[in-house]
């Protein structure tokens, strides 16, 4: 396909994070002649300081914590001791290796990477790109769509002092490649990131208290679940202070105190530093939205179910879209978003999307959870299965967590999933395709699982929902 008349390109992508470099490598097998801009570093923030270099952190985490543990499996091993400094360079060496990766995946696929930031103007066919070169200058280009792929970044509170300085308050950059390693942390936030990091910085030996607003950890996690992990955590020696508002986070002597708020009472929290994870604000502003008149909802551009915004060629993906605020759900709409682009029928972008956190124990799902189907007041049956008679998970020493299950009563539809346990971000996905190809219980009950899997936790939860578990 010849970009369109007057243009350099068929397709602009703003943004080169796994929403934006997956639309762009999707359009250019299509055959669309397509360019992506990047001002920092090509992968964005999940690539170089997100999703992959934190799971680094916690392997390695994970690893030192197991050597306490080696007397479980009739082993033993002296000076067991861990190199900070080693720890932090190994993540930002994955962190290298997959930009490397995104860099050699866009020569192969022809894609024009343009270095610099970009600002949306008014044209014909879609917005032009005005672009401040990274290497100094300006460049103006055109295509027949533009695709924002713009990301996110930390949400500060400045009015409260809960902003990253890069000393004693840090954000998730500071917080995974800082200079030395704390004695002690107190995490604002109990969502997937602040538990994150408070399961590898207490690992490591750190003192861990985390602060939550709401009155449960993980809000977003089905409540039997929230539950589990906040016990499991707190087994693991990390503190939860659920409930509090968070009223000051100031600076002093040699660390900083955080000033909370819960059932009336004032209490300070101090510790040698603070990490903010609060949530993210779209990387909307700056970029021309206002001047294109793109509509907007709480900070987040809009869009239809083929991931268009309000003005004509203009597209827009991922965490600046809102939520889920989630890579593979960025990648799933990058794809969509290409293909329509292309002149491909595709469905509606909707798609059941998997939430996972990869702390010990690991948290995943997808789908609604009990108290949101108590909410709707929609009738299910509801299965569980501990892992602590699961053969593997046994034999593994992994006994720790369960597998809950949720059906639709009426229909005997699959509607949600909810795990916690060992590995389960790898287990979720069985979930994931189930519930995309309209599963009932009768579909689940006559798959024939290997054994000895933990996998067949799943089994045996699908089972209970309809009291026809076998090892419960």
């Amino acid at each position: 396909m010849a970009a369109t008349p007057g243009s350099e390109f068929d397709l602009i992508v703003i943004g080169s994070g796994p929403g934006g470099y997956v639309a762009a490598i999707r359009a250019s097998q299509l055959g669309l002649q397509v360019a992506i801009i990047e001002r920092e570093s090509l992968g964005g923030i999940c690539l170089n300081w997100g999703c992959i270099p934190t799971k680094a952190l916690l392997k390695s985490g994970e690893k030192y914590e197991s050597l306490s543990h080696l007397a479980d499996y009739g082993l033993s091993a002296d000076k067991v001791a861990f190199d900070f400094d080693a720890i932090i360079q190994r993540s930002r060496g994955v962190a290298a290796t997959m930009n490397k990766g995104v860099t050699f995946l866009m020569k192969k696929n022809k894609i024009e990477v343009i270095e610099g930031t970009a600002r949306l103007e008014k044209s014909v066919a879609a917005p032009k790109v005005v672009i401040a070169l990274k290497a100094g200058g300006s460049r103006t280009v055109g295509a027949k769509a533009v695709i924002l792929a713009v990301g996110a970044r930390a949400k500060a509170i400045p009015q409260i002092g809960l902003e990253a300085d890069g000393d004693r308050i840090w954000a998730y950059r500071e917080a995974m490649a800082p200079k030395t390693m704390p004695a002690s942390i107190i995490v604002i936030g109990s969502g997937a990131i602040g538990v994150e990091f408070g399961s590898f910085y207490r690992a490591l030996g750190a003192e861990v208290t985390v602060v939550e607003a709401v009155d449960r950890i993980l809000p977003v996690e089905d409540e039997e679940v929230s539950a589990a992990a906040q016990k499991a955590f707190e087994k693991r020696g990390m503190t939860f202070r659920v409930g509090c508002k968070v009223t000051r986070v100031s600076k002093g002597g040699k660390g900083v105190q955080v000033a909370i708020e819960a059932g009336g009472k004032a209490e300070t929290l101090e510790a040698e530093v603070c990490i903010s994870a609060v949530g993210i604000t779209a990387n909307t502003d700056g970029i021309g939205l206002e001047a294109l008149g793109v509509n907007m909802d709480r900070g987040h551009i809009t869009i239809d179910g083929h991931c268009q915004t309000n003005v004509k060629g203009l597209y827009a993906i991922g965490d600046c879209v809102g939520a889920p605020w989630l890579a593979h759900k960025a990648s799933h709409e990058g794809i969509h978003a290409a293909e329509h682009i292309a002149g491909y029928k595709t469905p509606n972008v909707q798609s059941p999307i998997a939430g996972c956190t990869y702390a010990q124990p690991q948290v995943a799902s997808v789908g609604i959870t009990e108290q949101g189907a108590r909410e709707a007041e929609r009738e299910v049956r509801i299965g569980r299965f501990p892992f602590r008679v699961n053969g593997k998970a046994v034999a593994a020493g992994e006994i720790e967590g369960f597998v809950k299950t949720i059906f639709d009563a009426k229909t005997g539809a699959l509607i949600g999933a909810h795990m916690i346990g060992a590995e389960v971000t790898e287990m979720i996905q069985g979930y994931v395709t189930a519930i995309a190809m309209e599963a009932t219980e009768e579909d689940i009950h006559g798959i024939v699982y290997p054994h000895p899997t933990m996998s067949e936790a799943v089994h045996e939860s699908a089972l209970d929902a309809y009291g026809r578990a076998i090892h419960l």
